[in-house]
């Protein structure tokens, strides 16, 4: 095992495709270890190097409708007035912190993506 850290493009493809070699590598082995070693150093340079934007706020809201089959009329109860729902989904209104709060806890979507 040759365990080395990630500082260029190719450093991490040459580790990309020793994780490939070992995937399946039962844990606790010599095999499993290194995996594991290359995994978290794959990962590392990952969010050095692409780091992946937070979603847009309605974004998150429309894919969560999509998800648990809500339409227009169901926000109703998180963002008040169906022309609240309206102007929020369309972009036209900010998110308030009541709406934040309501969304966070009725939908499940973290405030940390309302907030964005």
């Amino acid at each position: 095992m040759n365990i080395r850290p990630i500082k260029t493009e190719k450093d991490y493809n040459t580790a990309i495709s020793r994780i490939e070699e070992l995937w399946g590598a039962k844990k606790d082995t010599p095999e499993g270890d290194e995996l594991d070693l290359l995994v978290t150093l794959v990962e590392s340079y990952e969010m050095k190097h692409y780091p992946i934007a937070p979603p847009d706020p309605i974004d998150a809201i429309k894919f969560r409708m999509e998800q648990m089959g809500m339409t227009n009329a169901d926000m109703v109860k998180y963002l008040g007035s169906q022309s609240r729902v309206s102007e929020v989904l369309n972009r036209k209104r900010s998110l308030s912190l009541g709406m934040i709060k309501s969304l966070y806890k009725g939908l499940k979507i973290p405030a940390e993506i309302l907030l964005a």
